[in-house]
């Protein structure tokens, strides 16, 4: 994966989070609940509940009923936002092919440009939140970074420690690399989609290998997809693509990302070696792959309808 070096970055709808003090006020909620303004999230509360259990530690004082994560509101209590730093480092592509806070600048530019462009009208870009440890939001209350990355519908911003792609290797057994982070934040901005489609307000906390959890995460990574096919020809500022290179490796490396953050894939390897189909809320690995790649083949966002899929993969 590789940016235009001469393209000019816009970090204006970037906020660092990360300096002294703590995240936004909110209230109490965190991780992946659907409905109720809580937050959408690539991995969720599938790895903040087998943290929990494996550890033994409550990571935030207990799920409240919803799905909540009541306990987090003084994580990153009083941080103030810094654009500052990103500005100075973050000025074209050729710091994006070479700094991974300067890559998601990048990715987040070309995802707006790409996702305003398939709106006729109604289209409000997302802000994006980068922070370290934990952070409390305006929309959906606090959350530590165990929940992973996540889009929070009640204000309309994503959020993501981008240490999480460490995990990603470390914990998750990725592959890893520049595209697969930039998996991970295309399938965020894909929850954005959903909610100026409303349709994340039509999926309640049911869990299941056909519920509407798996189904709008699916979709979720089916638009994905969608971006990832156009990414190459989607034009910055500069009238020129941002991207200019896109390979096979690249896409390998968001299939197998896919595949290791896949309901199935964590309980085995995460979660003590047993599969339990009743309480996946994100989708199988091969559910996940199969979804970003119908994205991916079509270019298509009208493909990517989980809700009346008869099966999901």
């Amino acid at each position: 994966m590789r940016f235009d070096e001469n393209a000019r970055l816009d970090t204006s709808g970037v906020d660092d989070l990360r300096g002294a003090g703590g995240g936004r006020r909110g209230g109490g909620v965190g991780g992946r609940v659907a409905g109720a303004g809580g937050g959408l999230g690539i991995v969720g509360i599938v790895i903040y509940l087998l943290l929990s259990n494996l550890t033994g530690v409550d990571l935030g004082g207990g799920l409240a009923a919803g799905g909540g994560y009541p306990g987090l509101d003084q994580v990153g209590a009083g941080q103030s936002a810094d654009g500052s730093s990103l500005a100075q480092n973050c000025a074209t592509g050729a710091s994006a092919n070479t700094s991974t806070d300067c890559r998601m600048v990048a990715v987040v530019n070309s995802l707006d440009d790409y996702w305003e462009g398939q709106f006729s009208s109604g289209f409000v870009r997302p802000r994006t939140n980068f922070f370290a440890g934990g952070v409390s939001t305006d929309g959906c209350g606090s959350a530590t970074s165990d929940v992973g990355p996540f889009y929070c519908p009640a204000d309309s911003e994503i959020y993501i420690d981008l240490s999480f792609f460490d995990e990603l290797e470390s914990r998750f057994g990725a592959q890893g690399g520049p595209f697969s982070q930039a998996y991970v934040m295309a399938h965020e901005y894909g929850h954005h989609i959903q909610n100026l489609l409303g349709t994340n307000r039509q999926v309640g906390n049911e869990t299941g290998p056909t519920s509407g959890s798996v189904r709008l995460e699916l979709q979720a990574d089916c638009y994905a997809g969608v971006w990832a096919h156009h990414a190459t020809t989607v034009p910055g500022d500069s009238g020129r693509p941002l991207i200019s290179e896109l390979t096979q490796d690249d896409i390998d490396a968001a299939l197998d990302t896919a595949d290791k953050i896949g309901d199935d894939h964590i309980q085995t390897h995460l979660g003590g070696g047993q599969v339990d189909e009743s309480q996946f809320s994100h989708g199988s690995s091969v559910q996940r792959e199969r979804w970003f790649t119908t994205g991916l083949d079509t270019g298509d966002a009208g493909a990517c309808d989980t809700f009346a899929a008869r099966s999901l993969g």
